[in-house]
């Protein structure tokens, strides 16, 4: 239970920041089952009273019988049960999605934080999967595993001590049995179904990533002919899935079974205990019917228990991958940088780096330095290293040895915030989110005005382009900037950089896709807005000084290794 309880309490002590909201829904849940009981037991007593009535006075014995009071009881619990489920569907529907939203904030920063390696020890298809069905499982809890369970424990009681008033016995026995039964049905079955259902999302993510697999890799799999191999791999997986799932629905099939002929015995029992009170004369026939009718609607609050609960280990399962994203951010960040107008110094000391599982090293003793406020050029060919070289000095990785310094920081410990605000990064793959022109270049400054993003769009020659667009401003990118070309895509990211106002600057192949006129414009911007700030070209060759103006250091990058440093 220690585990449970260490695996569910950071995202418990999520939901309690609201706890306000999920303790209205519960009550709300609450009333709507207590309405409902009182509805079908008043119901219950009202028409065993009437019938009754109508013998006696066909007997010729005098009778009477107020039917107003329980006539407006039972129109008075209808209606509330009507607008108390109304209610509570309404305000719980909105507390889930305001739990949905606080979760996926939660763990797309817990994703934010990662590294470059940490992300890449995982295919896109399982992040994808810690962002949706991770937190769809996590949002069960609430709906599924906390509310039902203690409403139905607190209606139970309540029933039963009401029963007590005329039949102290059955109350008691009402109290015991459905206690224990519920007991059963929910910490009973979340160990019955436990492994069962920690597999299934095991399986689906799984089947996720073979699919996806299958989709980017088809033209591969067509040309080796292994296509149909492929796809009964899929089905293999999919067909222990499907048996997992079967065996799931086996166990939640038994906890309905369970709950129903307990109930129903119970129900005899009730009869037969009220038949013994009733013949004693210490109790009249409706008030007995009222509590047999009472008990068999305790099987409507149960009935959603059994299949809950037999699924509690793919929630536990959520949260332990979810958790896991905590555990590989490594150190904490609590380093900052100064705020300095001259730029910060880079400095690189015996760096080394190897990639997970790499034969080889992909940075191997590189030593560097660059003063404050000066700028270097990185040159090398694909794939001799530079990237790494930028997201070392980024701190999106960390050395494997030596170390990298931005201002006798390293990187690695600078805090999220004073990384944004003072280091600023062109990196080679551009991310465009689906939205406007305007929402893309405003996640760097999200007060920007019109007027800024205008002139940042000049800078790198895409005003007249987006003016041209029949939203200007408004128009939309598509998805990973779909709907520009490659070059548009990396001024737009550039533009986006050009908003923000950092100390230190790397720059990735900045004129990658865009022909030699707008490269000189584009240089020419990145002149002057570079003024006072210190930063890094990478690269394939300056073979235009007019590109890179105001070099002061020149490196050569081949195969991990610094081969030489040219200075001015």
């Amino acid at each position: 239970m220690k585990f449970l309880h260490n695996d569910l309490s950071p995202w418990l002590a999520l939901m309690l920041r609201r706890r306000q909201r999920f303790l209205v829904g519960a009550l709300l849940v609450w009333v709507t089952l207590l309405a409902g009981l009182a509805l079908l037991g008043l119901s219950g007593w009202f028409i065993a009273a009437c019938a009754l009535a109508g013998i006696a006075l066909a007997a010729g014995l005098p009778s009477s019988l107020d039917i107003y009071v329980p006539g407006g009881g039972i129109r008075f619990f209808a209606l509330l049960r009507t607008v108390a489920r109304y209610t509570e569907r309404l305000y719980n529907h909105n507390t889930v999605l305001t739990l949905l939203a606080d979760l996926r904030y939660r763990v797309f920063g817990d994703l934010t934080r990662l590294d470059d390696a940490s992300l890449r020890r995982r295919r896109v298809g399982e992040w994808l999967s810690r962002l949706t069905s991770d937190i769809d499982a996590l949002d069960s809890l609430y709906l599924r595993l906390l509310v039902p369970p203690v409403v139905a424990l607190l209606s139970v009681w309540i029933v039963a001590g009401f029963i007590a008033i005329w039949l102290p016995l059955v109350g008691a026995v009402v109290a015991c049995v459905l206690t224990l039964l519920w007991l059963v049905i929910t910490l009973g079955f979340a160990r019955l179904g436990f492994t069962n259902s920690h597999r299934q999302v095991d399986d689906q993510e799984e089947l996720r990533r073979l699919v996806l697999d299958q989709v980017q890799a088809s033209a591969e799999l067509m040309s080796y002919r292994t296509s149909d191999w492929y796809r009964r791999k899929i089905r293999s997986h999919e067909q222990q899935a499907l048996d997992n799932q079967r065996q799931l629905a086996v166990k939640a099939a038994l906890g309905n079974a369970l709950l129903m002929a307990v109930t129903g015995l119970l129900i005899i029992g009730v009869l037969w205990l009220g038949s013994l009170a009733l013949a004693e004369q210490r109790v009249v026939g409706p008030i007995m019917v009222m509590a047999v009718i009472a008990v068999f609607g305790i099987n409507e609050v149960l009935a959603s228990l059994p299949a809950a609960f037999v699924r509690f280990g793919t929630s536990h399962g959520a949260a332990q991958r979810l958790n896991a994203l905590q555990a590989t951010q490594g150190q904490t960040r609590v380093g900052s940088l100064p705020d300095d107008e001259g730029g910060h110094a880079l400095q690189l000391r015996e760096v080394m780096f190897r990639y997970p599982d790499a034969a080889g090293w992909a940075i191997c003793q590189v030593s560097l330095t660059l003063p404050a406020g000066q700028r270097g050029a990185i040159m090398g060919i694909s794939g001799s290293g530079k990237s790494t070289l930028a997201n070392l000095i980024m701190g999106r990785i960390s050395p494997t040895e030596g170390d990298v310094w931005v201002a006798e920081h390293a990187p690695s410990v600078i805090t999220l915030e004073s990384s944004a605000a003072h280091m600023g990064y062109l990196p080679q793959q551009i991310d465009l989110f689906d939205g406007s022109l305007a929402d893309n270049l405003r996640i760097a400054k999200p007060d920007a005005t019109d007027e800024e993003l205008w002139q940042v769009l000049a800078q790198v020659a895409l005003s007249d382009w987006a003016k041209r667009q029949p939203r200007q401003l408004a128009a939309q990118v598509g998805e990973r900037g779909q709907q520009l070309s490659g070059g548009q895509a990396r001024r737009v990211a550039l533009a986006r950089l050009f908003l923000r106002s950092p100390s230190v600057v790397l720059l990735d192949e900045p004129f990658a896709g865009v022909d030699a006129a707008t490269a000189r414009h584009v240089a020419a911007s990145l002149d002057a807005w570079l003024v006072g700030r210190t930063a890094i070209f990478f690269v394939h060759q300056v073979d235009d000084a007019a590109l890179v103006p105001g070099l002061a250091h020149q490196w050569r990058l081949d195969g991990g290794k610094l081969i030489h440093d040219t200075s001015f």
